[in-house]
């Protein structure tokens, strides 16, 4: 699944690093915890969030996150769309809501994995 897959998906809007949008995506995670995100997220990951500031961002960095999407809305300030076209970091916005946008991702194939515990 590629990014441009996603955007069809869920209906999104990409805001920015819109030169990055074929980029492949092979799991989803979705926390508005950043914690949870530096913890669980897998490689080449799409990050769903309703959780709107530059950490995100600055989480998304560290962990290589494919592409980031704000649901239910949600939509980056100036400095968080600077942020993102500098990193070649795809953000994405689209109106669904967190359960269903991680439903709708499972459904076509996207995983998140499991917990070792």
């Amino acid at each position: 699944m590629t990014v441009n897959d996603i955007i069809d998906l869920l209906e999104c809007e990409a805001i920015a690093g819109k030169d990055h949008l074929d980029n492949e995506v092979k799991t989803a995670c979705g926390s508005d915890m950043m914690s949870d995100v530096l913890a669980f997220a897998k490689t080449q990951c799409v990050l769903l969030t309703g959780l709107c500031n530059p950490q995100v961002i600055r989480t998304a960095e560290m962990m290589d996150i494919v592409a980031i999407i704000f649901v239910r809305g949600k939509k980056p300030d100036a400095t968080m769309i600077e942020m993102a076209d500098e990193l070649g970091l795809p953000i994405l916005t689209t109106y669904h809501r967190m359960f269903s946008s991680c439903g709708l991702l499972y459904e076509n194939g996207l995983r998140g994995g499991i917990i070792d515990g």
